[in-house]
């Protein structure tokens, strides 16, 4: 861990270099100028380093949320620096191809500056994206969904990523949004805290008060593995009345119709004891004639149970890709991005999630609480 923090700390404080010199050296700026801004550059680079830590858990987030906010929201600010200084040097190129080198600098003075302003401008914008949560409505229509679940509505929460940043009141209002839709079952897909149980565990206490008739399930994601404490997490949540599936399923019954509801845990590196994902497991005594939901944190692992009767999964991870363009990078990673789309034979509908990682801030990617509808035909 240790030489990673390392080697991301020399990589972010090379590309801050970079920016320094593309913004402000190479349009040769007045030199209190490029002071100025290498000083800002410098001390945002230490705020991201020092929000990192805080997300972490290396430093404890108590007291020093301010802080995290702080360097977290530069880090949407250096993304859209960096997102411009490319735009900018494809501009430029040709220009030096065809041997234009006088026209350089007066573009790079004009780019420059517009750069610095779109990118604040962007953040500030998406500061207000991530901070409103809304309700998305889906309806999910099956012939295996019985009569007696016609109807039947499920709240998806999925990636709040509270404790270093958002603190409890976050979590508040997620219940709050939720528990005003009178869901009849509500599932957890995971990453909905960021850190250790003894530092952030307190901030997620009000997903006790969510109430849903058919009760509420879940299984981790990937950042309740990265910290280290996956079972401890699962502890966690079972104290709050939240049911973790972990390669299991369970019969919900409803007005005289039935489903399965499975669930598998995050398929993050870090695992001890083999208790990574396990299809056979997870579906073990599903009736293919029943319709069977799945949970599963990323939208991929939809390509572990292919073939197997799976009706529906629902996922998050992606947070819609949070900040844009960065969608394009999570669709290498990912078959889906957000919405219902089919994985092979499984339609997965994947939430971009209430909160956000690392940056408090979206852009073109709003935060959702997906409610789903099933309609038998």
């Amino acid at each position: 861990m240790s030489l990673f923090v390392a080697v991301v700390a020399v990589l972010l404080a090379l590309v801050t270099w970079s920016l320094h010199r593309r913004l402000f050296v190479t349009p040769q700026w007045p030199y209190a100028a490029q002071l100025a801004a290498a000083v800002v550059l410098a001390l945002g680079w230490v705020g991201i380093m020092l929000g990192f830590l805080i997300q972490g858990g290396v430093i404890d987030p108590d007291g020093m949320r301010w802080l995290a906010w702080i360097g977290m929201t530069w880090l949407a600010v250096f993304w859209y620096l960096i997102v411009g200084t490319l735009v900018l040097g494809l501009i430029v190129l040709p220009m030096r191809l065809a041997g234009r080198g006088d026209l350089r600098r007066p573009v790079l003075r004009i780019g420059a500056p517009v750069i610095v302003v779109v990118a604040l401008g962007t953040t500030a914008y998406g500061l207000g994206e991530a901070g409103d949560p809304s309700i998305t409505p889906v309806t999910i229509t099956n012939d295996l969904v019985p009569e007696g679940l016609d109807g039947l509505r499920i709240a998806l929460i999925t990636d709040l990523h509270v404790g270093p940043i958002r603190d409890a009141g976050f979590t508040e209002r997620v219940v709050d949004l939720v528990n005003a839709e009178q869901p009849d079952l509500v599932v957890i897909a995971g990453d909905i805290a960021d850190g250790k149980v003894a530092q952030v565990g307190s901030e997620i206490e009000a997903l006790r008060r969510l109430d849903a008739e058919l009760g509420v399930y879940g299984v981790d994601g990937n950042h309740e593995v990265i910290s280290g404490e996956p079972e401890k997490w699962a502890h966690q949540w079972h104290d709050l009345g939240i049911e973790v599936l972990h390669n299991e399923n369970v019969t919900i019954e409803a007005g005289g119709g039935v489903l399965s509801l499975a669930g598998m845990p995050d398929s993050s590196g870090g695992r001890t004891g083999g208790s990574g994902p396990d299809p056979d497991a997870a579906l073990r005594g599903v009736d293919p004639a029943v319709f069977t939901l799945l949970l599963a944190h990323q939208p991929r692992m939809a390509e572990l149970v292919k073939g197997r009767g799976v009706n529906l999964q629902l996922s998050g991870h992606t947070h819609g890709g949070q900040l844009w363009p960065f969608n394009w990078l999570v669709r290498l990673q990912q078959p889906t991005l957000d919405g219902l789309e089919p994985v092979g034979d499984v339609p997965v509908l994947t939430s971009r999630g209430a909160g956000a990682w690392g940056p408090p801030v979206r852009v073109l990617a709003p935060p959702e609480i997906p409610v789903i509808t099933l309609r038998t035909r």
